[in-house]
């Protein structure tokens, strides 16, 4: 065979497979008709790729009235049940779900998660940095501040990671550096349940610690996970070890934890995430310690955003010379992908 005719037929197989990949179609509430390949959906936005535009498309799934795909995708409905097929809009706002066989009629609203079976890495993964700085000529104060997260999101399982760090200083005063990280990784089970386990770290001078490691184990549930809102709780175990920066001996103990976490999206331009863990000690009697974090995000055009963060940790048992709490409260303004 010629090489003309083997080039233009690798070219012609290369282009129908090419249209054929990406041959979802979505008919939005304005009637708009869209063509493509959907890539994902997750906390009430869909990503879908298109032939006419250089970046993806992201739109409000609140803002889509009905849906058809021939690509095959993982989805996740109310509930917590799973499946994996193609949808079919059947009458405005509902949808079947054709997995294998078996045909489910959903609401659309119903379904929370939705990602295109085989997909690469990148469509489900996030990240975020923030940066705070603030000048005061009185006294020469300065204060710098980071705030950074990434993470992913599959059918099965998640992994959140975060950054965020302080320094203030300024003339006859003590510098103030506190530093907080954290990992943690999530196994989704059915009807709404996971398993967890994460490790963080602290830093602060507010509590002459030098460092704080955590390693925590437990399981979790979400009684509510919709398109607006995902709110849980988890309980567990945790091992607890401490450095400090004065004369106080280093401590390990272990910990039972109780924690919640409410995840509000898909209000306007703003979110906000916000959890609490509760670690009675196991090994020293009496001790008590609590960790918050707060943060909220109003999106801007261009992927940039602004935000406000608040953390405190509370120790009944601090260091000697230490304070039993520590909190900072920061403004960022930031970029996320």
């Amino acid at each position: 065979m010629p090489f003309t005719r083997i080039f233009g037929l690798f070219i012609l197989l290369f282009i129908s497979g090419r249209v054929s990949a990406q041959n979802d179609s979505l008919i939005l509430n304005n009637n708009n008709v869209i063509i493509g390949e959907i890539k994902s959906m997750s906390k009430s936005v869909l990503v879908i790729e298109t032939d006419y535009s250089d970046v993806d498309f992201k739109i409000e799934w609140e803002g889509i009235r009905e849906i058809y795909t021939e690509n095959e995708y993982i989805i996740t409905i109310v509930g917590g049940n799973r499946y994996t097929g193609k949808i079919a809009t059947s009458t405005p706002g509902a949808a079947f779900i054709t997995d294998g066989q078996n045909k489910i009629a959903v609401r659309l609203d119903s379904i929370v998660f939705l990602d295109k079976y085989g997909s690469d890495f990148l469509s489900n993964f996030y990240a975020a940095i923030g940066l705070g700085l603030n000048l005061t000529k009185a006294n020469n104060f300065t204060q710098f501040s980071l705030n950074a997260s990434a993470g992913y999101l599959a059918e099965k399982w998640s992994l959140d990671m975060y950054f965020n760090k302080l320094n203030s200083t300024q003339d006859e005063i003590d510098a103030i550096e506190r530093t907080e990280a954290g990992l943690e990784y999530r196994y989704l089970l059915p009807k709404n349940w996971y398993l967890a386990a994460a490790t963080d770290f602290l830093s602060n001078t507010e509590q002459a610690l030098r460092i704080r490691s955590n390693g925590r184990l437990g399981a979790g549930y979400f009684p509510i996970k919709n398109n607006i809102l995902y709110w849980g709780f988890g309980i567990g175990g945790n091992a607890n070890f401490e450095d400090f920066s004065n004369d106080t001996p280093d401590r390990q103990s272990f910990e039972a934890y109780i924690g919640s976490e409410i995840n509000l999206f898909n209000v306007t331009d703003f979110s906000l995430l916000s959890n609490v863990y509760v670690f009675p000690s196991l090994t020293e009697s009496g001790r008590l310690r609590v960790d918050y974090m707060l943060t909220t995000k109003y999106d801007l055009p261009l992927d940039f955003y602004i935000g406000l963060n608040f953390s405190l940790n509370y120790d009944n048992r601090p260091a000697e010379e230490g304070k039993e709490t520590d909190y900072v409260f920061g403004a960022s303004f930031g970029w996320d992908w």
